[in-house]
């Protein structure tokens, strides 16, 4: 059942005291923004997928292409390294020309990447193999930043932070589906010939995902809902698009301390994340020989916690709004869950690692939404996408410079030492979030915008004007 609220006023911008006056615009929530955050969720899980599935079976397609292991841990590290120096002329085309061009590049690029692997299945043709890796990780760089601009766009206030979750929540369990599958479809054989014909029937099965959801997106996916799902929203679509200076916002977003400090220790969160995964398989190798496939069960039992972590720390910030707190809770236990993981690895019992990389996982990888959400809370009016951006950005660096240290001191020095090296830097960031100052801006927004409501519901024929309190949000900068 649409939800439908109306109001007979009218009233500014609500982004700052010198803007035109507006008629307050009908806000409607649809039953297809279901539809549109699943379909999104759908084609992230495809893209994540391809994400681990080389690392998770490294020392198979090490056999395979001839390679060593440096060279396979760059299959993941090339999501990292594409996401750096494409997310600002992505961002800047998700403002231009909105979320239905974006998901087509994103799943177009996905697609080509996966028949492009299918030809790749040589041991000869390892450069062929990178390509169709590279493709898809420029797919990524269309992905990753859509979840809080879905969110805002086409739900409602009380449940961004859900709907943020479930999107990121198709990117979680893709990762869980390539910690799990590859090692199945997979297995060690001796034989190169055989091992070939395994590799394509994996490349292929994930080509036709591919392609499925790409027809898929280019029947169903809208740009927006016909009427915004809140007054913000609705504030956001009545900016004149010549008023909006991209270069402008990113550096409005560079001078908030808040958030700046926010892009830090989610990098390091997430950058942490991004090592522990493409490592995962050398780790468990090292210390149980033979289970490769154990090791595929524990990254899925890492990514299950995690979206269930996800979906429990959504659903309490609608109810609750209390970012800064769930935030620095949750990075607190992410550095205990990592303290725990790295002094019973080599125990020699994997099923305690499967308890302890569970606990990591579900505070790990459920912050992802919360530092989605807590960017937005804290750069309202600017654009989702930019601010998403920002952060993932931030994340691929340290991801790619994690990787490649903690592999150096896990040939070194072994897995403990590696792990250590990311338990410092995630102390580091939880002493950075307890600095970060609560700025929750786009709740003031629609909170102001209630009591405007009820104003004109009691006075309707009253108009706003430059001194009502409602259109002078001090915490809300103007929008350019």
């Amino acid at each position: 059942m649409a939800t439908l609220v109306t109001f007979g006023r009218r009233e500014r911008a609500g982004l700052g005291g010198g803007g035109p006056h507006l008629f307050s615009q009908p806000t409607r929530l649809y039953k297809k923004r279901w539809l549109i955050v699943l379909l999104f969720s759908s084609y992230s899980l495809c893209n994540s997928f391809q994400w681990i599935q080389y690392g998770i079976i490294s020392n198979i397609f090490m056999k395979f292409y001839d390679v060593d292991t440096f060279t396979i841990d760059w299959m993941s590290m090339i999501y990292m390294l594409t996401y750096i120096p494409f997310i600002f002329p992505v961002t800047w085309l998700l403002d231009k020309k909105g979320l239905r061009v974006v998901a087509l590049v994103a799943t177009a690029l996905n697609c080509a990447g996966t028949w492009i692997k299918v030809v790749s299945v040589q041991p000869n043709l390892f450069a062929v193999t990178f390509l169709g890796q590279f493709c898809c990780s420029c797919a990524q760089v269309f992905i990753l930043g859509m979840p809080s601009t879905i969110a805002s766009v086409w739900f409602g206030s009380d449940e961004v932070s859900t709907a943020c979750s479930i999107g990121v929540f198709g990117n979680q369990l893709g990762i869980a589906i390539g910690f799990l599958v590859p090692p199945i479809l997979v297995p060690n054989v001796d034989d190169v010939g055989e091992l070939g014909g395994h590799i394509r029937n994996m490349f292929y099965i994930t080509a036709g995902v591919a392609t499925f959801l790409f027809i898929l997106v280019i029947i169903v996916f809208q740009e927006r809902p016909d009427l915004p799902p809140t007054q913000a929203q609705a504030r956001a679509r009545s900016l004149p698009p010549e008023q909006y200076s991209y270069m402008a916002s990113v550096l409005r977003l560079v001078r908030n301390r808040p958030f700046m400090l926010l892009v830090v220790t989610y990098g390091l969160n997430v950058g942490c994340f991004y090592a522990v995964g493409t490592l995962l398989n050398r780790m468990i190798i090292i210390h149980y020989p033979g289970e490769e496939l154990n090791a595929g069960r524990i990254g899925l039992t890492i990514v299950i916690a995690g979206m269930v972590g996800s979906l429990i720390c959504g659903i309490w910030l609608d109810k609750t709004k209390t970012y800064k707190q769930t935030t620095l809770v949750v990075y607190f236990m992410s550095l205990v869950g990592m303290i725990v993981y790295a002094s019973t690895l080599s125990l020699g019992h994997l099923w305690v690692v499967f308890i302890t990389a569970g606990s990591l996982g579900f505070f790990m990888t459920g912050y992802l939404p919360l530092g989605f959400e807590f960017a937005v809370e804290l750069t309202y009016p600017e654009s989702e996408g930019t601010s998403s951006g920002l952060l993932n950005c931030s994340a691929q660096v340290f991801g790619i410079i994690f990787t490649i240290c903690q592999g150096k001191i896990i040939d070194t020095y072994g897995t403990l030492a590696g792990n250590i090296f990311l338990c410092v830097f995630l102390l580091i960031g939880t002493i950075l979030t307890a600095l970060i100052k609560s700025d929750l801006r786009r709740q003031n927004a629609n909170q102001l915008a209630k009591i405007a409501a009820e104003a004109a519901m009691a006075d309707p024929g009253k108009e706003c004007t430059a001194n009502t309190p409602m259109i002078q949000p001090q915490s809300i900068p103007p929008p350019s």
